[in-house]
């Protein structure tokens, strides 16, 4: 099981999209700078402010592609306060 999620920053409120397989354990490390992308490292803390289950990394980096367009970028827009 994968998960594709999208966390904002606190800091910045900018957003990050990215995929795992233990949401829990990421979002920690984009929170605690550790094994966090260059993109996330000094931007933390960050809320999760949404997120799918999907079946495998294969859909998974599918729907982060999707997520990262402009047409995702407006699906998410339902689901996220600016």
């Amino acid at each position: 099981m994968y998960f594709v999620y999208v966390i904002k920053s606190k800091k910045d409120k900018k957003r990050y999209t990215g995929i795992t397989n233990n949401l829990t354990r990421r979002i920690n490390q984009h929170n605690h700078g550790s094994k966090a992308t260059p993109s996330t490292k000094n931007r933390g803390p960050f809320d999760l402010i949404y997120c799918e289950k999907v079946e495998n990394s294969d859909v998974a980096r599918k729907r982060e592609k999707y997520l990262k367009s402009g047409i995702g970028r407006e699906f998410l827009k339902k689901f996220i306060q600016k």
